[in-house]
């Protein structure tokens, strides 16, 4: 049966290959696994005992290091995930050894406009509904753990407000921890976009319904918790990052820990399964790995570093992506993923396309759920040519790591000969290797011409360096970043955001804190109105936060919020169950 992408939803075609997919121990043979490193969830799900894999091969020279970022993207997203299964399917019809690693998808954007990110067309990974639909439970691992740290601080609240000290001191080894209610650090964390729990009150009824306050709900993907899964080196690193977990201050302002709770190891318990790597294939039978879901416009945006050394490992070539564009997906892999790993890309691949270039030149602004207007639909390298300018600004960043990137034409039907001629001609004349690749239309051979380039790029020499060290103050790491990365002309933080740098720099070694950037991904600039790549306008920081146990100094620009909403026409309309069969369908 010929399959053709255009007459087809990702559903059906991820159903269809379903039917041949081969066993998860088929994949472990694929990844030279020793029986007992593969730890199987069903018959085409599994996890890896990182642990023995990376100790039985520590002599062992990693493969090539591949990471995929983008240019700005439009609601809709570019097709990073796609390219990246694509990609893998490219070098697997070239005869290499090669396995890739994505993040998991949350169930914010497979039930609202997004999907689930497992890749499109000829070019996704499966098996789609159980990837899509809660996997081996990573995230809800995540939830529980940072639901009991909420569990165990608003307990300890309403303790405090009903027992006197010795009471206290019999029931835990601090007397009293003098927590302020104004001052809590974190709320509760749930997996869906509810725009509803952004903001709530808790401990409603009387003394024994707990601790009345102001609170709020994040996305499960934004808890520091997910931000250490993806940068945590081992159980050991992960235990202590835990630990460091501030979850409110006191009234002297000093910092109240998930040790001082004494639930750090508790929490940690909740992760001992998740700590380890989830493996499933392309629907051309490539290894994937699946690790770690932060967003990169309100946390760290990658996969895990344990999934990549443990790939490395044992290929010749991996393969990962950094969330959304470059200038906040790739940028915090090179300043912030690359410092905690140790490890150096090899290669760094732009995707873009057409449809989003129409965009940054100026084509009239389209909204998710509603029909796309005209203009994307027909050739217009005007639109093309302008809209250009942002993929050189992006292809710039990476170029300022030290590497030549590959950009990526992730080809659409839509497009033209004459917008692709454009594309090709102006990064050409950029000095960067461009491929166009139809791996959405024609899964890995249509990836080959990306795959020859990214081969070639692997062996470039290249001299990785970060943006900056580590031990520059804060505000002067946020004005390169912003200046160097995102274009602004300046930099303005508001005076809390200000006096919160002053208090980390004063009681912390600000060599030990990594700084990730809260900022629109549908924009250079702070305003995701803004297209293509503004000029003469100022970063704003409205707030600053900080992750003790992530590490993290987390400047908030712009207007975001870590709990996104769901839009007027989400995708779960469209999902349902056959229930002769049991099988799922509507998921993209």
């Amino acid at each position: 049966m010929t399959i053709n992408p255009t007459q087809m939803a990702d559903w059906e075609i991820a159903e269809h290959f379903e039917k041949n997919m081969l066993k998860i121990s088929e994949i472990g043979k694929k990844l030279n696994l020793q029986e007992e490193e593969l730890l199987p969830y069903g018959h085409y799900m599994g996890k890896v005992d990182y642990k023995s894999v990376l100790e039985r091969h520590k002599n062992t020279k990693n493969g090539k290091y591949i990471t995929i970022t983008s240019i700005t993207p439009t609601p809709l997203g570019e097709g990073k995930s796609t390219s990246t299964i694509g990609l893998l399917q490219g070098l697997g019809k070239r005869g290499k050894n090669v396995a890739a690693a994505i993040r998991q998808p949350s169930g914010g954007p497979t039930m609202g406009t997004k999907g689930s990110a497992a890749g499109g067309g000829l070019s996704q990974c499966i098996p789609l509904t159980q990837y899509s639909l809660g996997f081996t439970g990573d995230i809800n691992a995540v939830s529980n753990a940072h639901n009991l740290a909420m569990t165990a601080l608003t307990a300890r609240m309403q303790h405090e407000r009903n027992y006197d000290d010795e009471t206290l001191l019999r029931l835990s080894k601090k007397a009293r921890l003098n927590i302020d209610p104004k001052r809590v650090s974190i709320g509760f964390v749930i997996d869906f976009c509810c725009q509803s729990l952004r903001n709530i009150i808790i401990g409603l009824g009387g003394p024994k319904d707990g601790f009345t306050m102001e609170s709020h709900f994040d996305i499960a993907v934004a808890s520091e918790i997910m931000g250490i899964l993806a940068i945590c080196n081992d159980l050991k690193d992960m235990r202590e990052r835990i630990g460091k977990i501030i979850v409110a201050y006191d009234r002297n302002g000093s910092p109240v820990t998930t040790r001082d709770l004494e639930v750090d190891g508790a929490m940690t318990a909740w992760l001992v399964d998740a700590i380890k790597p989830n493996v499933i294939q392309s629907l051309e039978g490539q290894p994937v790995f699946v690790h770690a879901g932060p967003f990169a416009n309100i946390s760290i945006g990658q996969s895990s570093i344990i999934a990549d050394k443990v790939s490395l490992k044992l290929n010749d070539y991996h393969i990962t992506e950094s969330g959304f564009g470059a200038d906040i997906g790739y940028e915090k892999m090179w300043n912030l993923k690359c410092h905690f790993s140790g490890l150096t890309p090899d290669a760094v691949v732009i995707v873009a396309t057409v449809r989003a270039l129409k965009s940054h030149g100026g084509a009239p602004e389209f909204v998710t759920g509603r029909p796309m207007p005209e203009e994307y639909k027909h050739e217009s390298v005007e639109y093309v040519e302008k809209g250009t300018q942002n993929l050189l600004h992006h292809i710039n960043i990476v170029k300022k790591s030290g590497i030549k990137p590959v950009v990526c034409i992730n080809a659409f039907v839509t497009d033209t000969k004459a917008e692709i001629a454009k594309i090709k001609e102006l990064c050409e004349h950029d000095g960067v290797r461009v491929a166009i690749s139809n791996h959405w239309a024609e899964g890995g051979h249509g990836a080959l011409e990306l795959a020859d380039a990214v081969l070639d790029a692997c062996e470039d020499q290249k001299t990785f360096t970060p943006l900056y060290d580590w031990s520059m103050p804060v505000i002067d790491r946020i004005s390169l970043v912003a200046k160097e990365v995102y274009g602004a002309a300046d930099v303005d933080l508001s005076p809390a955001a200000k006096e919160k740098i002053n208090q980390l720099e004063k009681s912390h070694n600000i060599s030990d804190l990594g700084l990730c950037m809260v900022k629109t991904s549908l924009s250079l600039s702070d305003n995701p109105r803004l297209k293509g790549v503004p000029k003469d306008w100022t970063l704003k920081i409205r707030d600053v936060l900080y992750y003790g146990g992530a590490g993290f100094v987390v400047p908030v620009a712009g207007d975001i919020s870590l709990m996104p909403g769901t839009g007027s026409n989400p995708a779960f309309r469209k999902i349902d169950v056959n229930t002769e069969t049991g099988k799922v369908y509507g998921i993209f």
